[in-house]
């Protein structure tokens, strides 16, 4: 991971505005809730970074629970998934044999956005090192890392079309604590200088020691009927136009 800046809040918000409108026409735009995520991580963290992301790092962005847009199949536990973890996962339910049926029908509005956000170009995406407050993240196992706000569809759909190659950066902005602000003189990853790596650290910590085995244990436990202390949460329909998670009642 790469950091270019400290940035604003305000520039934050703006570069997401001009990106996803509140008024865009789309048959479930509720980009309203995917600004409230972003306002959480801001009350939150109250920092940010803009940084650039390279394809691992993007595999390891920890993804909330997604219903699929409303569909039939369940995308992402409330436990969570990672990005690298949901592609397998998503890979599995589009085949034509896959049980239930293909996801194409069973999920058809999460299925045309990934279809149509396959060849869309990058654009910026929204982290946090830290799970926020709300509904989407109140089931996270893994709570620390890179923790995404904004941007599921298209992460998962350009890692599907093969676009993210060992030269691809994507942009994103980050929030943070700013406790864990950079030392000074410690470069870490590329093109960092002098502003070092307190936050890359705190970005990949859950990746280290017995923390994040502990999460995925427990995570394939809770998938297979072992365990079942995540929390029952519930909220209202909708999806983000460009892949907020957003679950139906039920």
């Amino acid at each position: 991971m790469r950091v270019i800046a400290a940035v604003p809040f305000a520039s934050v918000l703006d570069t997401f505005a001009r990106a996803h409108p509140l008024d865009r026409a789309h048959e479930a735009n509720t980009n309203d809730e995917a600004e409230e995520h972003i306002r959480n991580a801001e009350l939150s963290l109250g920092s940010w970074r803009r940084v650039l992301l390279d394809r691992d790092d993007l595999l390891r962005v920890v993804l909330p629970w997604h219903l699929g847009e409303g569909g039939e199949r369940e995308l992402i536990p409330q436990s969570g998934l990672t990005v690298a973890e949901a592609v397998v996962r998503l890979d599995a339910v589009t085949r034509p044999d896959a049980a239930g049926g293909a996801y194409a029908r069973t999920n058809p509005v999460c299925a045309r956005k990934l279809a149509g956000l396959a060849a869309a170009p990058f654009t910026p995406l929204f982290l946090s090192t830290r799970a926020v407050p709300g509904i989407d993240y109140a089931g996270l196992v893994v709570r620390e890392g890179l923790i995404h706000l904004d941007g599921l569809h298209r992460a998962l759909a350009w890692e599907r079309a093969g676009r993210l190659t060992a030269g691809t950066r994507i942009e994103a902005f980050l929030a943070y604590e700013e406790g864990l602000a950079y030392e000074e003189g410690q470069g870490h990853g590329e093109g960092q200088g002098h502003e070092a790596s307190r936050i890359h650290e705190a970005g990949l910590a859950y990746e280290e020691g017995g923390a994040y085995a502990e999460g995925l244990a427990y995570r394939r436990d809770q998938e297979s009927g072992h365990a079942s202390t995540a929390a029952d949460v519930r909220h209202r329909a909708g999806q983000d136009g460009d892949g907020l998670d957003i679950h139906a009642h039920g």
